[in-house]
């Protein structure tokens, strides 16, 4: 069983009220505009990262963190990109790696719009954590929680962080 912290766009802010947060988690998975290499330097002392670039992330943060990741944990296979288009219409590459990896779990971020929903065309729970950065038009920070134990994705919780402001 793993406790999974799931946050995106933080542009360079590590908002203090996500620290218990991350220590509450076995894993944290960030799905892209991370902003600065002081961010995911400052979760990894904490937990474990997986993580991918966004479109907002400079060559370092690129050298070290894909732009698009697939991986199991426990038996749930995950794909994680930052930019994924809508869930009705996803960008050609996303569409492809859907249908080619068959994940069970599918992650972005960018639109700072907080979403999870079941995807009955690729069979796939999509999950979007909205924003916990102070830049963006969301109004109240937001990341996710949840459990993946053996095949079973279960206990998820919106955790909101305070105002972006």
């Amino acid at each position: 069983m793993k406790k999974i912290l799931l946050i995106s766009d933080t542009h360079s802010h590590l908002d203090e009220a996500l620290l218990k947060h991350i220590n509450a988690a076995d894993e944290v998975w960030h799905a892209g505009d991370i902003g600065s290499v002081a961010v995911t330097d400052a979760i990894k002392k904490l937990k474990p990262l997986k993580a991918v670039y966004g479109n907002i992330d400079d060559q370092e943060l690129r050298k070290e963190f894909p732009k698009n990741l697939v991986f199991s944990c426990e038996d749930v296979k995950v794909f994680i990109t930052h930019i994924c288009g809508q869930p009705t219409n996803y960008l050609k590459e996303v569409k492809d790696i859907l249908l080619q990896e068959k994940p069970k779990l599918f992650i972005c971020g960018h639109s700072h719009i907080l979403k999870v929903l079941y995807q009955q065309q690729y069979d796939v729970l999509h999950m979007n954590p909205g924003a916990c950065g102070i830049h963006g038009f969301h109004q109240v920070k937001t990341v996710l929680r949840f459990v993946i134990d053996g095949s079973e994705i279960k206990d998820l919780a919106v955790i909101e962080l305070g105002s972006r402001t």
